[in-house]
């Protein structure tokens, strides 16, 4: 099998991620990186042993070996990466969000209609075994229509005043942080795994520090800043609790935080139906609760053979053998480059046109909390 060749555009969190995640996925091969500094870009490339580093984003894109780019940046590059791998004929895997604005998704969108490349963005909670689980176990039909649903995604690491990152800058990172952050996670989660699309959202925000101690020397995410800072504003959400309508009547809620002390990563959600309810949490990600009435509730483990026939596909390792987060994005890898070999592949993975949903569910929840209403989700 010939090798894919990907490049991979950044060099922080996200982009290694993505490296180590392919070398896991049979057939590709991390051909190439580029940054906004030539310098980072070669010393990961020393670390990781990738062949090729180049002066800019555009010059990967334009090098005829390379066939998927992988955009790893901050969230107001993505837009114009997005669009000029679309417009070179690469496929495209690209971190969320989609774009910063819905002018910009909804562009993305539809140029990704027009041309005959892969376009994906990197949703990667939907990928778990047991998330799969959750969605294959609500379409039974002995277990009922779904009620309600509830749930939360909370972290902490920006707690402190003290604590920083560019996603704080609303010129790199967009308007919104802590919902299009991990609000848009656990939101494409949810709808995953219902196959249901939320329309109608109330929201209530704050910021719980108005003010934060901004390095002068700047530190990638979840690193600890240290030296010189100076004092700035912030003008994007710490945290917010949002109400929610799917498109057939199904009502919950949910929170999202980033100042939650003790909670590293937690995403969460629990669906009530009519005979049933299960309930999932990342931070346990290979057990999936299943709650009834009138008899004893159960924890069903991940095992590729006692898990349905879709989601076993989605563990790699015998029962008791856990998985966890690079697994779900090494899965999310490895549908997209099956999908990139085989056009007739039945993909799961987030399209940009489910990006551009998510970024006007983003921009309703932050009109729903400045005019203080419930807000309809702009048509797509």
């Amino acid at each position: 099998m010939k090798p894919i060749k990907a490049g991979i555009v950044g060099t922080g969190f996200s982009a290694i991620a993505h490296i180590e995640a392919l070398r896991r996925v049979p057939g590709t091969l991390v051909w190439g990186i580029a940054s906004r500094e030539r310098a980072k870009s070669e010393q990961v490339a020393a670390d990781m042993g990738i062949p090729r580093v180049y002066d800019d984003y555009m010059e990967m894109i334009e090098d005829p070996e390379i066939e998927v780019i992988h955009n790893c940046t901050p969230n107001a590059l993505h837009y114009e990466i997005n669009k000029q791998a679309l417009l070179a004929g690469k496929h495209i895997l690209s971190e969320k969000p989609l774009a910063v604005t819905s002018q910009e998704s909804q562009e993305l969108a539809e140029l990704a209609e027009q041309v005959n490349v892969r376009s994906g963005v990197c949703f990667n909670y939907r990928h778990y075994p047991m998330v799969s689980e959750a969605r294959e176990f609500l379409r039974q039909q002995e277990n009922g229509d779904v009620f309600h649903v509830q749930g939360s995604y909370l972290q902490d690491w920006l707690l402190y005043e003290s604590d920083y990152s560019w996603r704080l800058d609303p010129e790199l990172n967009g308007p919104s942080r802590a919902m299009a952050d991990i609000g848009s996670h656990w939101c494409d989660t949810v709808q995953h795994v219902l196959g249901k699309r939320i329309v109608e959202v109330c929201a209530d925000l704050k910021t719980a520090h108005m003010h934060r101690q901004r390095p002068l020397v700047q530190s990638a995410t979840f690193e600890s800043a240290e030296g010189e800072c100076e004092e700035v504003a912030v003008s994007s959400e710490d945290y917010g609790s949002v109400l929610v309508r799917f498109e057939d009547g199904v009502q919950g809620v949910f929170t999202v935080s980033q100042v939650a002390a003790g909670r590293k990563n937690r995403l969460v959600f629990e669906i009530a139906a009519g005979q049933a309810a299960v309930a999932w949490d990342q931070e346990r990600p290979n057990e999936l609760w299943v709650g009834r009435r009138g008899q004893a509730n159960e924890v069903i483990l991940k095992d590729p053979e006692t898990l349905s026939k879709r989601s076993a596909r989605l563990a790699h390792y015998p029962g008791g053998h856990q998985e966890g987060w690079p697994d779900g994005l090494k899965n999310l890898c490895g549908d997209f480059y099956a999908h990139v070999r085989e056009p007739k592949h039945n993909r799961s993975y987030a399209t940009f046109s489910q990006g551009h949903q998510l970024m006007l569910l983003i921009e309703a929840i932050l009109c729903s909390h400045e005019d203080r209403r419930w807000v309809t989700l702009a048509k797509e």
